[in-house]
């Protein structure tokens, strides 16, 4: 078990996964992590400076396996020049409808990698775009992990030239706390962050904004209608990431979408 947030993840060997494979436009995972996972449970010890010494060896562990699977994903994109990105924002944001857009104003060769708790909804709207796109469901899991990327990779064919010199766009589970800590063999994060949710969202979440190298600030469309500061927004997330870069931009509108479609021109082109 996740011992940030106790939802199961990938510590076990690359073939104890049960994959449930749905072939209609695409591909559905339903990923069963619980059985390969030990979670020593720290109210069940005693002594508390030993419970907090195997929880932390727990979590050492998960993202030790997790980033040697990020870096077999990272080595792969490299040699087939590949943007990828992964989204990470709280749920309702706007990753959808962004990458929506992205994807359907056809500057790009692209894919995607959708994560979700479940359902393929997402996918299918981005399919709709003719985009490919896999699904990945989590069940109780709260967040994408680089085991679960990896074999969604292996589905779109990347590793067989599907995708050379494109981007790659892969929409995290919504959870601003837990996607932090996982690479999943990304060149960056970026962060969503709508102006519905209020500009303190980075210091109440500072490792997500932390680990991020870019911030949009979407729904800008809505700026007239609700008490958002988009200059304290991004004077929180300086504080606590002075080198993240930062868009505003609105899926709906359009507004400041331009410049996200430049910003992806020039860190496509940089792999």
């Amino acid at each position: 078990m996740c011992v940030t947030c106790g939802c199961p993840t990938t510590v076990h060997a690359p073939h104890s996964h049960e994959h449930d494979h749905h072939h209609d436009h695409g591909h559905s995972h339903n990923h069963s992590h619980g059985e390969g996972t030990h979670y020593h449970d720290p109210h069940h010890d005693d002594h508390p400076d030993r419970a907090a010494a195997r929880v932390l060896k727990v979590e050492e562990d998960i993202l030790s396996v997790n980033n040697a699977y990020a870096e077999d994903n990272r080595r792969i994109l490299k040699q087939r020049k590949i943007l990828a990105l992964n989204f990470v924002s709280s749920p309702g944001s706007g990753k959808t409808t962004l990458l929506a857009r992205t994807l359907s104003s056809k500057r790009f060769t692209s894919a995607v990698i959708e994560g979700d708790q479940s359902t393929d909804i997402d996918a299918e709207r981005l399919r709709a775009t003719g985009a490919p796109a896999v699904q990945i469901n989590t069940g109780r899991g709260c967040h994408l992990d680089a085991h679960m990327v990896g074999h969604a990779m292996g589905d779109l064919g990347i590793d067989k030239g599907a995708l050379d010199g494109g981007i790659l766009f892969i929409e995290n589970v919504g959870n601003l706390v837990c996607p932090a800590a996982f690479d999943l063999g990304e060149a960056a994060k970026v962060v969503l962050l709508s102006v519905t949710e209020g500009e303190d969202k980075p210091l109440k979440y500072p490792d997500m904004f932390r680990a991020a190298q870019v911030m949009i600030v979407t729904k800008s469309d809505l700026l007239p209608y609700v008490p958002f500061d988009v200059g304290q927004c991004l004077a929180n997330a300086q504080k606590i990431n002075p080198a993240m870069e930062h868009l505003v931009l609105s899926s709906s509108s359009g507004e400041g979408f331009d410049a996200w479609l430049d910003w992806l021109d020039r860190a496509r082109k940089a792999v």
